[in-house]
């Protein structure tokens, strides 16, 4: 049963966990990101694109069939990305990587506000909302080809007659990228605490990595102003934003 954090007096064991733990792993979902003004998938279902269907929006029949809208939802989830600015607890975590050599982070969040903040090797297992792909190879496509053929919506690309440019972010049906995921299970295999931070644990695979981390010996500390479906099998649950509590962490280092 997990222990409930009062700020005021944090516990002795998170506390000596906290600064004895080589490796650390970051699970990180859409709290992260949102005291940075993102929105998450359904929030920005709104204005003109509340009517329609996600399914449309984000999956490969959709593109397949409205390439023009999801071109233009994702060019207008890219603007407000390209506004906001990483938040403390993203510039926290970078800080925690360069101080703690072995720490991995770990993200769900398609933003790349992270790698934004300063953090160089970030694992991402939904993908990055600012690169590009093949629709039909899943190559990247550089930005200066993008720019030339910016009068097309989606732009064409160089690698298949038949492919268009689309957002490298995993849709409804796809895959993770498997070494991505490789990579994930073998951090949370190996580490000995793990913070869960603004995630809903309600989204598989990554849902079930703090339980692999659980089972090979790792203590858990979930960060998140609300309960989730992890918040019975960590050991501590801090119920505030992570924007205010990583700082605190990284000072108490």
């Amino acid at each position: 049963m997990s222990l409930t954090v009062d700020p005021d007096r944090i516990p002795q064991a998170l506390v000596e966990r906290w600064q004895q733990a080589e490796r650390i792993v970051a699970l990180c979902g859409a709290g992260l990101s949102a005291e940075s003004g993102i929105p998450t998938f359904r929030e920005a279902q709104t204005g003109m694109w509340e009517n329609h269907d996600p399914m449309t929006l984000a999956s490969p029949d959709g593109f397949e069939r409205h390439p023009e809208l999801v071109w233009r939802w994702y060019q207008w989830r890219r603007s407000l990305i390209a506004r906001a600015q990483p938040n403390a607890g993203h510039q926290a975590l970078t800080e925690l990587a360069r101080r703690r050599a072995g720490t991995r982070l770990i993200t769900q969040n398609v933003d790349g506000l992270q790698q934004r903040a300063g953090t160089d090797r970030v694992i991402e297992l939904h993908g990055n909302i600012n690169r590009d792909v093949c629709s039909r190879t899943g190559k990247p496509i550089d930005g200066d080809w993008l720019s030339e053929h910016c009068d097309s919506e989606p732009p064409p690309s160089p690698h298949h007659p038949a492919g268009r440019a689309r957002p490298d972010v995993v849709w409804f049906g796809e895959s993770l990228d498997q070494s991505s995921l490789r990579q994930a299970i073998d951090a949370s295999q190996d580490c000995e605490l793990m913070l869960v931070i603004g995630t809903s644990g309600l989204v598989h695979p990554a849902a079930s990595l703090p339980q692999l981390a659980r089972e090979n010996g790792a203590r858990l500390l979930e960060i998140n102003p609300e309960i989730t479906g992890l918040s019975d099998m960590v050991d501590w649950r801090w119920p505030q934003s992570s924007a205010t509590v990583l700082p605190r962490l990284i000072r108490a280092l």
